[in-house]
C-alpha cells in the first residue's frame, strides 16, 4: 500500500479524552474514530491489525477442536426468560422493543443462543462433544465507558461453548480451552497468566481469566516470578495427553488479582513474588448444567435416559486485545507492533519524493517486497522526512527501510528495527533478503 492512497488520518496532538496510552496512540495513529460515547469506527489501519488478531485467535480454536458458526447481534428476551437472566443482567444490557412489540436485546453474550441452537440439533450422546464458537460485536451498555477499546460499549468478541455428556468430559473440553488461550496470547506476544476468578453472571463453579502485565493495567495483580519465564510455546504438552498433568502445572504456580491476595496466607517468598498491574484479555467458566436445564438441552445417553449436558462458555475481547497489546508494547514516540499482528511488516522510506533515482529504486523494492508476500508501506509522500519518521514510528511497524540520495551514492540503504531501535547501513541486496526472510 502507498501512502498516499492509504487513508491513515494521523494526528499530530493527543485529543483531550483519551487518558491511556492504547487510547491515545490508536486515535493518534489513525486506527480508530469515536462516533458516540464507547462506540468507535475502525478504519483501515485499525482494521487490518483487528482481522489478524481475529485470525489467530481463529486459528487456535480450530486447532482445539472448535467449529465456527455466526450468531446474530439481536437476541429474542424470550431465550433469556428461558434461563432465567434476562431480569438479573442488569441495566448493562440493551433492550429494544420492534414494531409488532416483541422484545428483543443487543446481545452481551450467547450462552442462551448457542443453548438453543444445540438442543434443536443434537438428540444422541453419540454427537457429543461439540464445540462451538463465532467471532461477533457484543453490546452492554457501560455507565461510564472510557479508556477507549479497553471498555468501550460495542467491541468485538470471541465466544465458544462446549457442550459434554458428563463433568469429565466438560473439564476436558475446559483444560483444551485453557491451553488455547494460553496459545493464542503467546502468538501475539503477550504473557497472558490465568488467574482464579469470579464467575459473575455467567455463572458456574470453576473459572480463570487471562491477564497480561501492563504498567497501565486496571487491576493489581501478584504472581510468582516462575510466570516470567513459561512457554508453553517452547514446551507444549504432549499431543492427544488429557491435559491435566499441564493443567495442574499451570494452575500450581501462584497468581492472583488484588482482590484474591492475601498477603497473610500468600506462601510465596516476597523475593519471588512480582506485584504489577493487570489487563484482563480473557475468561473461561465450565458452568455444568446452569443452562441447559432450565432451557432443556438434553441428550438421550447410553442406557437411553435423558441427560442434560454439561456446559462451557470461554471469552477472548478481540478489539480490546489490540488495546492491551498497545498498553504493554509502546515507547513515547508510538506504537511496536509485534510481527504477528503488525497491520503492515515493513514501513519503506522515501526521503525525497522527488528525486528520480530514489523514486525508481523504491519502486523496486516495493514490488520485490510485495512479490515476495511482506507486506509493506511505502511512503511515497511529498513530505518532509521528520514528518515521516514520526508517522513511522507512530504507527510502529515492526521495520523501517529507509531510501535517501546521500546514502544511495553510497550504495547503501538504512534498516530500522522499531522494537529496538537499532539502525543499520546495509546494502540493497542485504536489507530485502533480511526483510523477506524475517
Amino acid at each position: 500500500m502507498r501512502s498516499s492512497q492509504f487513508f491513515l488520518p494521523t494526528l499530530k496532538e493527543t485529543p483531550a479524552e483519551a487518558q491511556i496510552a492504547s487510547h491515545r496512540l490508536m486515535l493518534r495513529a489513525g486506527m480508530i474514530r469515536q462516533t458516540s460515547a464507547g462506540i468507535y469506527a475502525w478504519l483501515p489501519l485499525g482494521w487490518k491489525v483487528l482481522r489478524k488478531i481475529s485470525q489467530i485467535v481463529r486459528e487456535e480454536q480450530d486447532a482445539a477442536g472448535a467449529q465456527e458458526l455466526l450468531m446474530p447481534t439481536i437476541q429474542s428476551a424470550e431465550l433469556w426468560r428461558q434461563s432465567g437472566r434476562y431480569d438479573d443482567y442488569g441495566k448493562e444490557m440493551l433492550r429494544i422493543t420492534d414494531r409488532h412489540d416483541r422484545e428483543l436485546l443487543y446481545g452481551p453474550t450467547n450462552e442462551e443462543m448457542i443453548t438453543d441452537i444445540f438442543k434443536t440439533f443434537v438428540r444422541s450422546y453419540k454427537d457429543l462433544p461439540k464445540n462451538l464458537y463465532h467471532i461477533q460485536w457484543k453490546f452492554r451498555d457501560e455507565i461510564r465507558p472510557r479508556f477507549g477499546v479497553m471498555r468501550g460499549r460495542e467491541f468485538l468478541m470471541k465466544d465458544n461453548y462446549s457442550f459434554d455428556l458428563d463433568a469429565e468430559g466438560a473439564k476436558l473440553s475446559y483444560r483444551k480451552m485453557f491451553l488455547a488461550y494460553l496459545r493464542t496470547f503467546a502468538r501475539m506476544g503477550l504473557k497472558a497468566i490465568p488467574m482464579r476468578a469470579d464467575t459473575g453472571p455467567i455463572g458456574g463453579d470453576l473459572s480463570h481469566e487471562f491477564i497480561i502485565l501492563a504498567e497501565t493495567g486496571e487491576s493489581g495483580v501478584f504472581c510468582h516470578k516462575d510466570w516470567l519465564d513459561l512457554d508453553v510455546l517452547q514446551n507444549p504438552p504432549e499431543a492427544g495427553s488429557d491435559l491435566k498433568d499441564f493443567f495442574a502445572k499451570y494452575t500450581s504456580i501462584y497468581a492472583a488479582t488484588d482482590e484474591k491476595h492475601d498477603p497473610a496466607t500468600c506462601e510465596v517468598p516476597e523475593d519471588q513474588l512480582v506485584s504489577a498491574r493487570g489487563i484482563e484479555v480473557g475468561h473461561i467458566f465450565y458452568f455444568g448444567t446452569k443452562y441447559s436445564k432450565p432451557m432443556g438441552a438434553v441428550v438421550a445417553g447410553p442406557d437411553g435416559e435423558p441427560v442434560a449436558v454439561e456446559m462451557g462458555s470461554y471469552g477472548i475481547g478481540v478489539s480490546r486485545l489490540m488495546g492491551a497489546i498497545i498498553e504493554s508494547s509502546h515507547d513515547e514516540n508510538g506504537i511496536i507492533w509485534p510481527e504477528s499482528v503488525a497491520p503492515f511488516h515493513v514501513g519503506l522510506i522515501n526521503l525525497k519524493a522527488d528525486d528520480a533515482a530514489c523514486a525508481s529504486l523504491c519502486e523496486d523494492l516495493y514490488a520485490k517486497l510485495n512479490a515476495a508476500g511482506v507486506e509493506t508501506l511505502y511512503d511515497d509522500r511529498n513530505e518532509r522526512p521528520g514528518a515521516k519518521f514520526a508517522d513511522m514510528d507512530l504507527i510502529g511497524l515492526p521495520w523501517q527501510l529507509t531510501v535517501g540520495p546521500r546514502g544511495l551514492k553510497a550504495g547503501v540503504v538504512e534498516l530500522k528495527r522499531r522494537a529496538t531501535g537499532e539502525k543499520r547501513e546495509l546494502s540493497v541486496e542485504a536489507a530485502l533478503a533480511e526483510l523477506i526472510k524475517a
